[in-house]
């Protein structure tokens, strides 16, 4: 577990161990969830890198927002 500080514009700064461990890009977005008294931070994946992830389902026919 890796301690963050939020800054005075309520930011944190994801630490580099995890950055690269979840390959989590500048720029790229990310949900924020509130689960109980927990935050969850989601990297967002671009759909087409779910191709192939579910056998018998295409991506041909489904658009990104």
């Amino acid at each position: 577990m890796t301690r963050v500080t939020v800054s005075k514009k309520y930011q944190i700064t994801i630490p580099r161990a995890v950055r690269e461990a979840l390959h989590i890009r500048k720029g790229q977005m990310v949900s924020v969830l509130q689960v109980g008294g927990i935050i969850e931070v989601v990297p967002d994946v671009e759909l087409a890198t779910l191709e192939g992830a579910f056998p018998g389902i295409a991506l041909t026919d489904i658009r990104d927002e």
